[in-house]
């Protein structure tokens, strides 16, 4: 099964699926508003601002599943998000990245391993997966990788569409 086929929701509960943004790289990166990390957002956001208009975005996959920092409905995340970050990437709904009930998606992204080849459970808010233009996970980076990290920056500049 292609990444692409997975279906999901956007976080105001809109049906959609990767292939909305097939021909970009793609940053996936689980978020939450409660956590130590959270200012990465504000990272995440001048790697939209960045890359956006060259093939590429972030994708913020909220998560409660590490210590209930992600509590807010989607319209308190939304607002938060906008309001703290001016994020105006998108956002799918809230969902289990680890676990018995792992979305699907997350079932796929675990299977990479990050720079010391370790796979398997995401390890905390803010882990991030990116996808080539094809729609392939290729590179992944742990929580604490800022977003600014020139490793993760030159994974991006690496996948961008020609």
């Amino acid at each position: 099964m292609s990444l692409y086929d997975i279906p999901l929701h956007t976080l105001d509960g809109a049906p959609t699926s990767l292939s909305a943004h097939k021909g970009k790289a793609v940053l996936i990166v689980n978020v939450a508003s409660k956590c130590g990390l959270t200012p990465q957002y504000a990272g995440l956001e001048e790697l939209q601002k960045t890359y956006g208009d060259r093939g590429f975005t972030v994708l913020g996959v909220p998560c409660n599943q590490f210590a209930g920092q992600e509590p807010g409905s989607a319209e308190e995340i939304a607002t938060f998000c906008s309001a703290s970050y001016g994020v105006t990437f998108p956002l799918l709904e809230k969902i289990e990245v680890n676990g018995e009930h792992r979305h699907p998606l997350y079932t796929e992204l675990t299977k990479l391993a990050d720079a010391d080849g370790e796979s398997g459970d995401v390890q905390w808010n803010f882990e991030k997966f990116l996808l080539s233009p094809a729609g392939e996970p290729v590179a992944r980076f742990r929580p604490r990788t800022e977003p600014g990290d020139t490793v993760l920056v030159s994974a991006i500049e690496a996948n961008l569409p020609a």
